[in-house]
């Protein structure tokens, strides 16, 4: 279990005494701690795995604003700074996710779904996402099979 993992790590990180790391690896406990209280049992591998997606989106997030506000030339030094420190943790947080699934293999399930569904719309989108998404579990975020479905449909 990713929880327990986190635990051992932490007090590695103390002992380290490596902050930047102990702090994203508390930031990623809160957050199963969170998920454990509002689901009320424990967390299964794959709803830690999604909790973990989850925080490594707010980070992607992050970066695209601030990606946004340097193009929107907002004057400050430190943007470039905050975008390495969101990366940094996402690099950290990927740690705890399993290997993605190669764009080749993503795509023929998708192009399977299209196939079984007869899909032709972008409207039936939702169908075609509910069948990839059910057959490749946690091994590819949500965001790519969307867009990968999306440019399939158009």
């Amino acid at each position: 279990m990713i929880k327990n993992n986190i635990n051992l790590q932490i007090a590695d990180a103390l002992r380290a005494h490596d902050g930047f790391r102990l702090t994203t690896l508390r930031g990623l406990s809160s957050a199963l701690n969170y998920e454990f209280i509002a689901k009320q049992h424990e967390l299964s591998e794959d709803e830690e795995i999604t909790v973990v997606r989850r925080e490594v989106k707010k980070r992607n997030d992050t970066i695209e604003t601030y990606k946004n506000l340097q193009n929107a030339k907002t004057p400050n030094a430190k943007i470039g700074d905050h975008i390495k420190k969101e990366q940094k943790e996402i690099e950290i947080l990927k740690e705890y996710l399993p290997p993605e699934m190669d764009e080749k293999e993503l795509s023929d399930l998708v192009d399977q779904a299209v196939k079984d569904t007869g899909a032709k719309e972008i409207k039936d989108m939702g169908k075609v996402m509910g069948i990839v998404k059910e057959k490749v579990g946690n091994k590819a975020d949500g965001s790519r099979i969307a867009e990968m479905v999306k440019a399939k449909l158009q």
